[in-house]
């Protein structure tokens, strides 16, 4: 029998770390490696398909073309350990004080898998999703977890744990969670450059 849960959905992205952590990897690869600058065609390319298709993968993969395992592995770990300074003050005693109200706890990215899980790992978020890579060719999407994607991600896991997910609260800053944020009984949204409350 399926029960219900109250849940909480975090954005991680301008919710509770300023900056974006993908844009943060990317300046990172840019600063540490003269690859990224043989592909700056790529890049100019896919920032012109984005302007033409916000919710497009085909300018998100060509703009990080020039990623590879080698540079993840090399690169993502030192990345992360900076990022993590960027997280608002308030954020890990947020979860804290929704877990302890009784509510599961879930964050919900479009940032990827070789970012996310470690930026996080000290939180206690009941779940964690984000947008799984190809582990041979990282700037390929095997799952974008981003618009209407992060509601699928977060109706799979209630289904596999059997849940009924009464979504109580949902933080974001962007109107790109707009699907996530509709189907919350409270909206909270967050200025990404201040982390206070809109």
């Amino acid at each position: 029998m399926l029960q219900k849960k109250n849940v909480v959905v975090f954005d991680f992205d301008g919710t509770l770390s300023a900056s974006d952590s993908n844009w943060e990897f990317f300046k990172y690869c840019f600063k540490h490696s003269f690859r990224p600058w043989l592909f700056l065609p790529c890049v100019v390319a896919g920032f012109v398909g984005k302007f033409l298709n916000p919710g497009g993968i085909w300018w998100r993969q060509t703009i990080r073309n020039f990623i590879t395992p080698n540079m993840v592995n090399r690169f993502a770990k030192d990345c992360i350990k900076q990022h993590k300074k960027n997280r608002f003050g308030w954020a890990k005693d947020q979860v804290i004080k929704e877990r302890n109200a009784g509510n599961k706890v879930v964050l919900i990215s479009a940032s990827p898998d070789y970012l996310i899980p470690e930026l996080v790992n000290d939180m206690h978020f009941d779940a964690v999703f984000y947008s799984k890579m190809n582990k041979d060719k990282p700037y390929k999407y095997e799952f974008l977890c981003w618009g209407q994607n992060k509601v699928l991600a977060l109706d799979n896991w209630a289904k596999e744990h059997k849940y009924i997910p009464n979504v109580v609260r949902a933080y974001s800053d962007s109107k790109t969670d707009m699907p996530i944020m509709k189907i919350a009984k409270k909206q909270v949204w967050i200025d990404k450059k201040t982390g206070l409350r809109k």
